[in-house]
């Protein structure tokens, strides 16, 4: 913690989610992760939201939700479902959390 001003300026841990204290923390910062390949992939295409919402198999207004990062009605898995839909690998891969760590890591990252 870093006072400026009267400001007091707080570090962030990394997960926007866990800062404001919410309990599903983790899950919210992977779907958020998965949301951003997902629309990246999407914008790369150049698809319109119904051509969109072919290809990934729900509705238009879905789409849309994705579109506009509102995620409440997507799982984890449905997210991955949309990157494989778009024809790219998601791969998952588990390991030992480092030593000196010790915040858990979740990564998401499109090549």
């Amino acid at each position: 913690m870093a006072k400026v001003g009267k400001a007091v300026v707080e570090g962030s841990s990394g997960n926007i989610f866990a800062d404001l204290g919410l309990a599903n923390a983790e899950e919210l910062g992977t779907k958020l992760r998965l949301s951003v390949v997902v629309n990246q992939l999407l914008d790369a295409r150049g698809l319109t939201q119904v051509e969109a919402a072919r290809v990934l198999g729900v509705t238009q207004p879905k789409v849309s939700a994705l579109r506009g990062y509102k995620l409440e009605g997507f799982s984890v898995e449905r997210l991955m479902h949309f990157v494989t839909a778009l024809e790219h690998d998601v791969v998952i891969e588990i390991r030992p959390k480092a030593k000196k760590r010790e915040a858990k890591v979740m990564v998401v990252s499109a090549a």
